[in-house]
C-alpha cells in the first residue's frame, strides 16, 4: 500500500511539473506578444499603416518610417539562403541517412553537429573576412563591363552565410525524419526491382517530406530572425536593392542597429517592426500546419 501511495505521489508531482512548465511556456509566448502589440501597433497607428508597410524611406532624422526596403530585403535574403541550404542539408541528410560508411559518419556527424554550435558573430566574421571578398574579387569586374559594381556586402553574400548557417538544423532534423520512416518501405522497394538509389529516393524520402518539411520550416525561422551574420556582410543599406549584388537591411538589422538610440516615435516604429516580424514567422508557421493537416486528409 505505501509503495503504492507513494507511486501516485510522484505521478501527481510529476504531473504538476509537467502542467507548470507547460503554463510557462505558453504565458512567455502570450507576455511577448503582449508587449510587441501594445508597444508596437500604437506607432504604427501614428505613422500609418500604408506608409509604414509600404514606405520605401527610413529615415528617423525625417519622420520617414517605411520598412518596405528591409521587408524586401529580409524575403530577398531568407529566399537566398532556402535555395542555397535545403538541396545542400538534403542531400547531405539523405547520404549521412542512408549512404554514408560508418567511420565517416562518425566524423561528419560531429562536424555537424559542431556547426551547430558556432556563434553567429563567428559565421559573420568568416563571411566579411572570406565571402565578401570573394564576392567583390570576383563579380566586381564582370559587373563594371554593364556599369555596375558591388562592394561585396550584398544579398548574394548575406544569401550564401544563411544557408551555410541553417545547414545544421536541416541536416539533423531530415536525417532524423529519413531513419525514422520503417524500413519495410526500402525493403519493398527493393523486392519489387527497384536500385538502391531508387529505393531511397523515390520510397523513403517521400515518406519522410512531413519531416523534411519541418527541417525547412526551422531553417526559414532561423535565416529570418538572424541578426548579427547579416549586419556584418548584408551591406546594411535601407533601400530596395535592384540586384543580388546590392547592399541590403533586413528587419533585424534594422531594429539592432537602430534600438541603440531610438526614443519615442523611432522607438515604437522598431518595436512596431518586431510585430511585423512576428507575423511573418507566424504566417509560415500556420502555412505548415495547414500542409501537414491536407497530407493527412490526403
Amino acid at each position: 500500500m505505501k509503495k503504492v501511495k507513494v507511486s501516485n505521489i510522484k505521478e501527481k508531482a510529476m504531473e504538476i511539473v509537467f502542467l507548470v512548465s507547460a503554463c510557462i511556456s505558453i504565458l512567455s509566448v502570450a507576455l511577448i506578444c503582449v508587449f510587441l502589440f501594445t508597444n508596437g501597433v500604437p506607432g504604427i497607428a501614428k505613422i500609418g499603416l500604408k506608409e509604414f508597410l509600404l514606405g520605401t524611406e527610413w529615415k528617423p532624422g525625417s519622420q520617414l518610417f517605411g520598412i518596405m526596403s528591409t521587408i524586401i530585403g529580409s524575403i530577398y535574403v531568407t529566399a537566398g539562403a532556402i535555395i542555397v541550404g535545403v538541396p545542400i542539408g538534403l542531400l547531405m541528410a539523405v547520404f549521412m541517412a542512408k549512404f554514408c560508411p560508418k567511420r565517416l559518419y562518425k566524423i561528419l556527424k560531429p562536424g555537424v553537429e559542431l556547426l551547430a554550435g558556432i556563434p553567429s558573430v563567428v559565421y559573420g566574421f568568416f563571411g566579411l573576412m572570406v565571402l565578401v571578398p570573394f564576392v567583390r574579387n570576383t563579380f566586381r569586374p564582370i559587373l563594371m563591363q554593364y556599369g555596375m559594381t558591388t562592394t561585396g556586402q550584398s544579398i548574394l553574400t548575406a544569401s550564401v552565410l544563411l544557408g551555410m548557417m541553417i545547414l545544421p538544423t536541416i541536416i539533423n532534423v531530415s536525417e532524423s525524419a529519413i531513419r525514422a520512416v520503417p524500413d519495410s518501405y526500402y525493403q519493398g522497394a527493393l523486392a519489387l526491382g527497384a536500385t538502391h538509389e531508387r529505393s531511397v529516393f523515390m520510397t523513403v524520402v517521400p515518406a519522410a517530406k512531413s519531416g523534411i518539411m519541418a527541417a525547412v520550416i526551422l531553417g526559414v525561422g532561423r535565416a529570418i530572425g538572424e541578426t548579427m551574420a547579416v549586419i556584418m556582410v548584408a551591406g546594411n543599406q535601407p533601400r530596395v536593392p535592384g540586384s543580388i549584388f546590392d547592399g541590403v537591411r533586413t528587419m533585424t538589422a534594422n531594429i539592432v542597429i537602430d534600438m541603440g538610440y531610438a526614443t519615442d516615435l523611432h522607438r515604437e516604429a522598431l518595436i512596431a517592426t518586431g510585430v511585423v516580424l512576428f507575423v511573418f514567422i507566424l504566417i509560415i508557421n500556420l502555412l505548415f500546419s495547414l500542409l501537414k493537416k491536407r497530407e493527412a486528409h490526403a
